[in-house]
């Protein structure tokens, strides 16, 4: 048994079945079963699958003039950090280190996926020498799925990239301003061949599931369980630029334990001594309550962890897959950036893509 789809003209129902009972390519069956039971029994804060539209075939596209934002460094705080957006007639989205010369741009691909980080989890991704890394990615990768722009030089002038007071909501509006404009090449669209799900630590699971071919698009089913004051939160919804815009506001959120332990023990590692985060650009969440303002706020309920957990970070990985833009269901419960990309590896690593005719 798997996942089985209704589709109506203007809505997508999804039906979905124990993911367990799909192609488990990593982690426990049985863990993943129990994981799904709890997902399942979470209730949906925020349906928006109504606003369902399939993919259109289109060409390529870039930005028309480049866009430059400055914000103090992630992991160095002390330090301001720049990036810059430029057009780019080459496929695809890449990091330049302009501060490092003679070093090749690094490709937005699973393949220079480098490791995912530790206390701060983070994807880093690095090509070539050691020192040719870029950090905290996923903030800024997310948008090649989200904006709809398919080919970007991005100039970084470290690998420590800048915070922003509002997610990644600033570089969704410099994209905007900067314009788009078409290249030569169709955009390709892939999905999987069947469902597939990895489990992780702590009951998570993502699963993947095709798309229907006469209805393609991308569809996101998202679940976050914390023991903090931001709790159970889930949202559904298709990935179209207002839903991502809206998204992309959601900030990183702390557990006020951890902010505790970054602001005592941990300030004998550099990266915790010296990182960006405040109260601004960071949710903080104790036990009972929010330490600091929450936002997207929906019925009275901050989803403000769930949007940033779907839009900003999942959608990252996805953008990962550089055989085109992935088209299909997601199902992600508890589920962070090592469960992510270790689903996007093993696609690679099981040829578990194939194209789309659009």
């Amino acid at each position: 048994m798997t996942k089985r789809f209704l589709y109506s003209a203007r809505v997508m129902s999804i039906h979905t079945t124990d993911p367990a009972r799909d192609l488990v390519i990593s982690g426990d069956v049985g863990e993943v079963r129990r994981a799904w039971d709890r997902f399942a029994a979470i209730p949906v804060d925020w349906d928006l699958l109504d606003d369902a539209r399939p993919v259109a075939p289109r060409k390529q596209n870039t930005i028309i003039e480049p866009k430059t934002l400055k914000g103090p460094g992630t992991f160095l705080c002390g330090e301001q950090r720049t990036v810059t957006l430029r057009p780019s007639e080459e496929e695809g989205w890449w990091f330049n280190r302009v501060d490092l010369a003679g070093r090749l741009p690094v490709r937005v691909s699973v393949h220079n996926v480098w490791r995912t980080g530790g206390v701060v989890s983070n994807i880093v991704l690095r090509s070539g020498p050691p020192e040719n890394y870029i950090r905290m990615v996923e903030h800024i990768i997310a948008l090649k799925l989200g904006t709809d722009i398919d080919n970007l030089i991005i100039e970084m002038d470290s690998g420590d990239p800048p915070l922003f007071d509002s997610g990644s909501l600033d570089l969704v509006q410099a994209l905007e301003g900067a314009g788009t404009r078409e290249v030569s090449d169709p955009v390709e669209y892939v999905t999987v061949k069947e469902p597939v799900t990895v489990g992780g630590d702590g009951g998570s699971f993502l699963s993947l599931a095709p798309c229907d071919p006469e209805r393609p698009m991308l569809t996101i089913d998202c679940a976050v369980d914390f023991k903090t004051a931001i709790g159970k939160q889930r949202i559904r919804f298709p990935l179209t630029r207002k839903n991502f815009r809206y998204g992309a506001e959601a900030r990183t959120n702390s557990s006020a334990s951890k902010k505790l332990y970054c602001h005592t023990l941990g300030k004998i590692f550099a990266d915790l001594r010296n990182l960006g985060y405040t109260e601004k650009n960071v949710l903080i969440a104790g036990r009972k309550r929010y330490l600091n303002e929450p936002r997207l706020v929906h019925d009275g309920k901050s989803l403000e962890a769930v949007w940033h957990r779907a839009v900003l970070d999942l959608v990252a990985a996805l953008a990962l897959i550089d055989r085109g833009r992935f088209v299909g269901h997601v199902t992600s419960y508890k589920a962070g950036h090592t469960l992510d990309v270790e689903m996007v590896r093993r696609l690679y690593q099981m040829d578990a893509l194939e194209r789309v005719g659009i």
